[in-house]
């Protein structure tokens, strides 16, 4: 059948509308956005006992001042910095937007790309022209032997999560090396589970799932009945894809996802995809290594497609252009999509504002070009120095509890210390800002703009295989309200966005710095050496470091961290997840030790006056605890017990606090008050 599209002229069942711009919201520039300190005492609520529940005593006020938007399903301090900051971006892509014609390239490309997506009535006039290209690949496949090129430049334009994924990646064994990865697919739900429990809210959630299948194919153009039928075969084949794939809890371990093979070896496991034929559609060869994360899902792929009839191939191809389309494109696709993986699945009432969107999409697709501006405007020397000799005192006190660890023999700890010192710094934003030259940005074609950008990513990333590791690249782009650590690179990562107040607040005192930014440093160290980081060694290689006494020894204090954050109700009966969480849950106590160790070497021995009538240790750790006052929806608190390596924000703070002496010495919390455990937990 010869696929045509159409857009339904009523909204669609379940479909939520847009809602108006709130009425704060506008263009910015950063000295006009709300100034939030480091430790705001309004945000606490003093009636609490700290002993009793510290989250509840630092994030009390905050969380009653703050209700969740309703276009979003969860809030939190992060949360609200990054929306801050997107007014600000906003501002700064409005502003290059305004068609001065002796813009640079760089600035010319952020404003046509805004401006494309800004303008909806071109969007609502090109109707859902431009699926049409992919949907006519797609009714071209009579058989098994046309998919590859077809696969090929789906995932090239439209996203890589079809059938499966396909990209470089460093190798385990030599992390100096981009080798290439085939990888299982990201399914249309969140997790495995999602397809195969068999609970009545699993049920229920998977009738949604193949409704919103449905209303999608009628969109395009099907008929109700078989639009529904079309749909029950979409989930039949992803449930059975999802009986391969490993758990969230198993891609935790690196060594269960190591699997070094031959191409040859690919082509075995799946006879029905001929993999020369893909690989050649994106101008690549057969030839050098490559590592299969789950050889397990790909080997049933291949069964699947073997027996799969090509009119159903043809089918899970259109309902997979669709959904990786559907936000680009006119208001009845992108409310179809947003009713199900918002609203549904997360319990957002509707959708952001626009201008949201497309600050967003700006950052995805031209993110360092984006940050290059963010960073000019704010980010000082000055804030990057004072953060780098905050990392330096961290790390220097991380130098020295390594070496106070008793249960460490002296291979492992010398091991450990060669770790610590290998590990890079990346503070801000990148030393080379990337060349965007071959991403061609036309105006007003914002869903063309952003497959280009997808081409251009995934041509990037491509290009890779083969070739040195470039240790200067990054993950995130410079104004991104967030932090991390790659144990492969063995980096810690902090850009530009997250270095503001209130998590890093440079007219305020040290104690709560040092409670907030101090912690996350160190949380980021700690990653290095969590129940996953510590099977990578300095150069980022997955190797054994560690004797097995040694190892035996970081297990049991582990399994105490386990023991406590499983007896934690996240809602209803479900607990948290501990092994799940466990590296986080490492990451959290440890970067708090660490700042606190650091906060103590900064401020000497001298006391420190009070103020706002707490200690200077209160503020410590009052300040650590705000940077995770939060609310969430129920859906959202169900979804991220589920998929979410993090414990919800009040674990994070009274399951970390309750294992410190020096909190309990701080707030005079006698033993065994639920802050002061009796039996404490601690591995770094």
């Amino acid at each position: 059948m010869k696929t045509k599209i159409f857009v339904l002229a009523c909204a669609l069942a379940g479909a939520v509308q847009a809602q108006p711009t709130r009425e704060a919201d506008a263009p910015a520039p950063l000295a006009a956005l709300p100034y939030t300190p480091g430790l705001d005492t309004g945000a606490m609520d003093r009636d609490t006992d700290p002993c009793a529940d510290f989250y509840q005593y630092s994030c009390g006020g905050w969380m009653r001042n703050n209700p969740i938007p309703s276009d979003q399903s969860r809030w939190s301090v992060y949360g609200k910095l990054a929306h801050d900051n997107q007014r600000y971006l906003w501002g700064i892509l409005v502003q290059l937007g305004s068609g001065d014609a002796a813009r640079e390239p760089r600035e010319q490309k952020l404003g046509d790309f805004f401006a494309a997506c800004m303008d909806t009535d071109e969007i609502e006039r090109r109707a859902a022209a431009p699926m049409q290209a992919y949907l006519d690949l797609v009714d071209g496949i009579a058989t098994l032997d046309d998919l590859p090129p077809v696969l090929a430049r789906l995932h090239l334009e439209i996203g890589s999560e079809i059938l499966f994924q396909f990209t470089s990646g460093q190798d385990y064994g030599d992390a100096g090396r981009v080798i290439a990865y085939a990888r299982a697919a990201d399914l249309s739900l969140p997790e495995r589970d999602y397809f195969l429990k068999t609970d009545a809210r699993s049920v229920a959630l998977r009738a949604s799932f193949v409704e919103h299948v449905a209303r999608s194919f009628m969109l395009l153009g099907r008929q109700a009945p078989a639009a529904r039928a079309a749909a029950r075969r979409v989930l039949a084949f992803e449930t059975a894809m999802a009986g391969a794939l490993l758990s969230s809890l198993e891609k935790r371990d690196p060594q269960k996802l190591r699997h070094p093979a031959s191409w040859r070896q690919l082509q075995a496991i799946t006879p029905a995809f001929n993999w020369r034929d893909y690989l050649a559609a994106l101008g690549l060869k057969p030839d050098g290594a490559l590592n299969i994360t789950e050889p397990a899902y790909l080997r049933a792929l291949g069964v699947e497609l073997r027996k799969m009839p090509v009119g159903e191939l043809r089918d899970y191809l259109r309902w997979q252009i669709a959904r990786q389309q559907a936000p680009y494109l006119p208001a009845a696709f992108a409310d179809e999509h947003f009713a199900f993986y918002q609203h549904t699945l997360r319990g957002v009432p509707q959708p952001p504002a626009r201008w949201e969107r497309c600050v967003g999409l700006a950052d995805t697709h031209l993110g360092e070009a984006l940050g290059e501006e963010f960073v000019r405007r704010n980010f000082s020397p000055e804030l990057k120095q004072q953060v780098l000799h905050m990392t330096r005192q961290i790390e220097a006190r991380m130098r020295e509890d390594i070496d106070a660890q008793s249960w460490m023999s002296e291979r492992t700890r010398r091991k450990a210390q060669q770790k610590l010192a290998a590990v890079s710094n990346k503070i801000g934003y990148p030393d080379q800002w990337r060349d965007y030259g071959a991403y061609r940005v036309t105006p007003g074609d914002f869903a063309g703009n952003v497959a280009r950008g997808i081409a251009f990513e995934t041509r990037r990333q491509l290009a890779k295989i083969g070739h040195p590791l470039e240790p200067g690249q990054w993950d995130m782009s410079p104004a991104t309200v967030n932090a991390y650590y790659d144990p492969q690179m063995n980096d810690v990562n902090f850009p530009a966005g997250v270095l503001q107040p209130p998590l890093y607040d440079p007219r305020m005192d040290a104690a709560p710095n040092y409670g907030n930014t101090g912690a996350t440093i160190g949380h980021e160290l700690v990653h290095g050496f969590d129940d996953e980081g510590r099977q990578f060694d300095a150069k980022g290689a997955l190797k054994n470091w560690w004797s097995p006494r040694d190892s035996a020894a970081f297990s049991k204090r582990a399994q105490c961290v386990v023991d406590q954050y499983a007896q934690y109700t996240v809602i209803d009966d479900i607990k948290v997840n501990s092994k799940l969480t466990l590296g986080e849950d490492l990451a959290d106590a440890g970067g708090l030790m660490l700042a606190w160790m650091a906060w103590k070497s900064e401020i000497g021995a001298g006391a420190q006056a009070p103020r706002d009538g707490l200690s200077a240790e209160q503020r410590f750790f009052v300040g650590y605890a705000q940077w995770t006052c939060e609310s969430a929806r129920p859906e959202r608190l169900r979804l991220d017990a589920a998929t979410d390596p993090h414990t919800p924000g009040r674990f994070r703070v009274n399951g970390v606090v309750a294992n410190m002496p020096e909190f309990a010495r701080a707030f005079a919390c006698e033993a065994g008050r639920p802050m002061a455990r009796e039996k404490s937990c601690r591995v770094w």
